[in-house]
């Protein structure tokens, strides 16, 4: 297949379908962080989507205005309305560009006109935190958990299962809360990447 990872530096999902056997290529305004596997792109996203015809588009739109975090500093701000205009811009052409597209974002505002997101969470992944995120899908399946850690997970200290939303302020916090879950792309590759 060939997918496109949009507005992702980690290089997780990337990587993950790249290890695969995938024409994998990653896109993000940041440099990547990992150059393993897979191709990637820095900068605008909107520059390398008309390029090919995706077979999958997977993209993590900037969450920074539009995630619940955000509520005190951006809520009824035009910043968080231009985030949301922007994302639902992305989708439009990636819907355009591939016929499979999938848009993670953590719980917020963003609402894609006719699509209702689906919640998961690291734990029902392998990952022993939550952080309940939003899929927003587009012909394909719903996602399915592939090991569910709760109930360990719960027996965990509270300020270890909810990591990110204990992180230390820091230069690159922003950054660390945004890498993708390792477990959520090894299932994406394998329940998404066969679908013909």
């Amino acid at each position: 297949m060939k997918v496109l990872v949009a507005c992702e530096f980690s290089g997780t999902v990337r990587d993950a379908f790249a290890k695969t056997g995938h024409y994998s290529v990653g896109c993000d305004l940041l440099e990547s962080e990992s150059h393993i596997d897979g191709m990637y792109y820095q900068g605008d996203v909107f520059d390398i989507i008309k390029y090919w015809k995706w077979d999958l588009i997977i993209a993590h739109p900037p969450c920074t205005y539009m995630c619940v975090a955000g509520n005190r500093s951006y809520a009824n701000t035009e910043l968080r309305e231009t985030a949301i205009a922007w994302t639902n811009t992305l989708w439009d052409e990636c819907i355009k560009y591939s016929s499979r597209v999938c848009f993670e974002n953590p719980v917020g505002v963003l609402t894609i006109p006719k699509v209702k997101p689906i919640y998961i969470q690291p734990y029902q992944f392998g990952h022993m935190e939550t952080k309940k995120t939003g899929i927003w899908l587009h012909n394909l399946p719903r996602l399915k958990e592939t090991n569910n850690v709760r109930e360990q997970m719960i027996l965990l200290p509270e300020k270890v299962r909810n990591r990110i939303h204990h992180m230390a302020p820091s230069k690159d916090r922003g950054k660390k809360r945004s890498i993708f879950y390792s477990g959520i792309a090894a299932a994406m590759v394998e329940q998404w990447g066969n679908l013909t």
